[in-house]
C-alpha cells in the first residue's frame, strides 16, 4: 500500500513540482525556474479561473447545506416512506455525472429544452425578463455569459444534496431525543429548539460535510467541461480546466502543473481542517498546553467569521449579478420557512393543536413534493426521451409521454456508435480496479487497524490526504508518466492510475470496519495455532464481508463514473470508456438527444441495480455494524 501510494500519488506531486519549473521547447525541458508562476500573475484566463472556482464552490455549498438540511429534517419527522423518499433523494448522487450533464444540457436547450417551454407556458418567463432578471426570453441559460454561472451551480446542487441529505440525517438520528424533550419542557419553540438543540448536535457533521465537499467542487471538471466546456467565453472556466488547457492542449506542462499547485495551499488548507476534525472526532488529538488551546479556541472564533465577512465582500464585488439572484432565492426560500414556522407557532399558542398539525403537515407535504420534482424532473426527462422517435424529438411532439414507444434510439445507437465496445471498457476497467483495490485495501486496512508499527498513525493520515487531494494535482504527472510508459491509449493506462482515488478509500474505510471487529475472535485464532494471515483470511475477512461488499460498491461506481483520467489518456475510440465516449458524441453543435438519453438509460441502470440491492451491505459497511455469525 505505501509503494502504491507513493509511487501514484506522493511521487507525482513532487514530480509536477519539479516540472512547474519547467519550459518546452521542441522536444525538450528547460528549467525556467519560478518563471511559470511569475507569467501567472498576469495570464487573464488564470485569474478568471481562479475567481471561477471560488464562485463556483461558494455558492454551491450555502444552498447544499441549506437544501440538504431542510431535506434531512423533513424526512427526520417522516414516520412512513422515509426509507423510499430517502432512496429517491439519493438517485441524482448515484447516477454518473455525465447523464446529469446531459440531462440537463437537455433541459437548458433555447430552443428544445423543457425549462424554457415550461417557464413559456406559464408566464413566468416573459416574466423574469421583463424584471430583468435575465437579458432576453426564450433565455439561453449555457450560453449567456450572466445565467451560465448560476445554471451550473446549480446542476451541482442537484447532484450534491443527496450527499447533505445524507450525512445530515445520520446527524439527526445521533442527537439524544431527551434534548429536545428538555427543551420542550422549559417551554423552548420551534425555532429555539432548532437553534440550541438542532445546530449544535450537527455542528461537527456540518463542517465535515462542507469541508469534504468543498474539496470535491472547488477541483470539479468533469460536470462543468460537460456543461459548458468553460464558456461561453472564460465565464464559467475553472481553474482545473485552465490547467488542462495549459498542459494538455497547449503541450505547456510546467504552466499547467504551476496553475495546480498554486492553489495547492487552498487545498491544503481544507485538508488541513477536515484531517484535525477527523481525528478530533477519533479521539486522537494530539494533547497540547492548556494556554496554547485556550489561545487557539479564542482566535478560532473570531476567524471563521472574519474569512465569512472578506471572502463574501470579494464575490460580491467579483460577480454581482450571482449575489443578489442568490440571495433573492435564499430569502424567498426563508421567507416561506419563517411564515411557516410563525403560523405554527401561533396555533401551537393558541391551543389549536390539531390546525397546527394539519398545517405542518401540509407544509412539509408540499415542501417535499416540490424537493421530489427538482430531484426527479431530469431524471424522467432521460426516460422518456430514450423511448422517443427522432420525429417526436425534434417536432417536440408527446413531449412529456412517448407516443408510440420506441426502441429507436438503442437500435441507432449501437448502429451508429461503437457504444458495446464503450460499456465493455468501462466493466474491464471498473473491474480491474476494483479488484485490485479490495485487495490491497483489505491488507492495508486490516495492517492499520490491529498491528502496531511505528509511522502507523501518520500513514493513517497520508491515505485520507491523498483520498481527498484532487486528480488536478495527479493528472499531468501521470500523463507525463503514461506517455513515457507508453501506456496513453490503452486500457492499461485506466487499471494503473484509478487505485489514486479508489485505493485511499477503500483502505480508510476498512480501517474504521476492522477496528470494530472485536480482537478476542482474533487472539483466540492465534491460541489455536493459526498465523497472523490464516486469522486474518479465516476469522476476520468472512466477519468484514459487509465493509468488503460496501467498499467494491463504491469503487467500483466511482470507476465506473471517472471521467478526467479517462478523458485525458484516452483518445482513440476502441478504448473510451462510456462517460468519454458519451462526450464524443456530441459533434459541434449536433446533440443527437434520443441517443444520449438511451445512452444515460444504459449507463445508470447497472449503478441504480448496485446501490439497489447492496443498499444493506453499504449500510453495515458504513456503520461499521455490528460482528456477524
Amino acid at each position: 500500500m505505501a509503494v502504491l501510494v507513493g509511487g501514484l500519488v506522493l511521487v507525482p506531486i513532487a514530480w509536477s513540482v519539479v516540472t512547474s519549473t519547467t519550459e518546452r521547447h521542441g522536444q525538450e525541458s528547460v528549467f525556467v525556474g519560478l518563471a511559470n508562476y511569475v507569467a501567472l500573475a498576469g495570464d487573464e484566463q488564470f485569474r478568471a479561473g481562479v475567481l471561477n472556482s471560488f464562485v463556483f464552490t461558494a455558492y454551491a455549498e450555502v444552498f447544499k447545506v441549506v437544501l440538504g438540511l431542510s431535506a434531512a429534517l423533513l424526512l427526520h419527522h417522516l414516520r412512513r416512506g422515509r426509507a423510499v423518499l430517502a432512496g429517491l433523494l439519493l438517485l441524482p448522487w448515484v447516477v454518473p455525472t455525465v447523464v446529469t450533464a446531459f440531462s440537463w444540457r437537455a433541459l437548458f436547450d433555447p430552443i428544445f429544452g423543457s425549462v424554457n417551454m415550461l417557464l413559456t407556458e406559464s408566464g413566468i418567463g416573459p416574466l423574469l425578463a421583463s424584471a430583468h432578471l435575465v437579458d432576453s426570453w426564450p433565455a439561453g441559460w449555457l450560453s449567456d455569459a450572466s445565467l451560465a454561472m448560476p445554471s451550473v451551480i446549480l446542476v451541482n446542487v442537484w447532484k450534491g444534496v443527496p450527499f447533505f441529505t445524507v450525512a445530515f440525517l445520520a446527524g439527526l438520528k445521533a442527537i439524544p431525543a431527551e434534548q429536545y424533550e428538555a427543551a420542550t419542557v422549559d417551554g423552548a419553540s420551534v425555532w429555539q429548539r432548532f437553534a440550541h438543540v438542532t445546530l449544535p448536535g450537527l455542528r461537527h457533521v456540518i463542517t465535515v460535510t462542507v469541508t469534504l465537499s468543498s474539496i470535491w467542487t472547488f477541483n470539479n471538471f468533469d460536470l462543468i467541461w460537460l456543461l459548458t466546456q468553460g464558456g461561453p467565453g472564460n465565464a464559467t472556466t475553472p481553474y482545473v480546466l485552465v490547467a488542462y488547457s495549459k498542459a494538455i492542449l497547449q503541450l505547456q506542462y510546467g504552466a499547467g502543473a504551476a496553475v495546480t499547485l498554486v492553489m495547492l495551499p487552498v487545498i491544503g488548507g481544507l485538508v488541513f481542517v477536515l484531517v484535525r476534525l477527523l481525528r478530533r472526532d477519533a479521539g486522537t488529538e494530539l494533547p497540547r498546553r492548556a494556554r496554547a488551546v485556550r489561545t487557539a479556541r479564542k482566535a478560532r472564533k473570531g476567524l471563521p467569521w472574519a474569512v465569512a465577512l472578506a471572502f463574501t465582500a470579494l464575490l460580491a464585488l467579483a460577480s454581482p449579478h450571482i449575489v443578489w439572484k442568490a440571495a433573492l432565492v435564499l430569502g424567498v426560500i426563508l421567507l416561506v420557512v419563517a411564515v411557516v414556522g410563525r403560523v405554527v407557532s401561533a396555533l401551537q399558542n393558541w391551543g389549536r393543536r390539531r390546525a397546527s398539525s394539519l398545517v405542518s403537515n401540509l407544509a412539509s407535504g408540499v415542501a417535499l413534493a416540490g424537493l421530489l420534482l427538482f430531484v426527479l424532473a431530469p431524471l424522467y426527462w432521460i426516460a422518456v426521451t430514450a423511448f422517443k422517435s427522432e420525429g417526436q424529438i425534434v417536432m417536440r411532439d408527446h413531449d412529456l409521454w412517448p407516443t408510440p414507444w420506441t426502441l429507436q434510439q438503442f437500435a441507432d445507437l449501437f448502429a451508429t456508435k461503437p457504444f458495446g465496445r464503450w460499456y465493455l471498457n468501462t466493466v474491464l476497467v471498473s473491474a480491474a480496479s476494483t479488484a485490485a483495490a479490495l485487495v490491497c485495501a483489505a491488507l492495508a486496512g486490516y495492517a492499520l487497524a490491529r498491528l502496531r508499527f511505528r509511522g502507523a498513525q501518520s500513514f493513517t493520515v497520508t491515505v485520507l490526504i491523498t483520498y481527498v487531494m484532487p486528480g488536478a494535482l495527479l493528472f499531468i504527472p501521470l500523463y507525463q508518466l503514461l506517455i513515457g510508459m507508453r501506456l496513453t491509449d490503452s486500457l492499461w493506462s485506466l487499471v494503473v492510475t484509478y487505485p489514486t482515488f479508489t485505493l485511499p478509500f477503500a483502505t480508510w474505510l476498512l480501517v474504521g470496519y476492522f477496528s470494530s471487529i472485536p480482537v478476542e475472535l482474533e487472539e483466540a485464532a492465534l491460541v489455536d495455532g493459526c498465523t497472523r494471515l490464516q486469522a486474518f483470511r479465516r476469522v476476520v475477512l468472512p466477519l468484514a464481508k459487509p465493509g468488503l461488499l460496501a467498499v467494491a460498491l463504491f469503487t467500483l461506481t466511482n470507476a465506473w463514473n471517472e471521467f478526467l483520467f479517462a478523458f485525458v489518456f484516452i483518445t482513440k475510440d476502441e478504448y473510451k470508456t462510456l462517460p468519454v465516449g458519451m462526450q464524443s458524441m456530441i459533434i459541434g453543435d449536433v446533440v443527437p438527444q434520443g441517443q444520449l438519453a438511451a445512452a444515460s438509460l444504459l449507463v445508470s441502470i447497472p449503478v441504480v441495480i448496485m446501490y439497489a440491492f447492496g443498499q444493506r451491505f453499504l449500510t453495515e459497511g458504513l456503520t461499521a455494524g455490528a460482528v456477524k455469525g
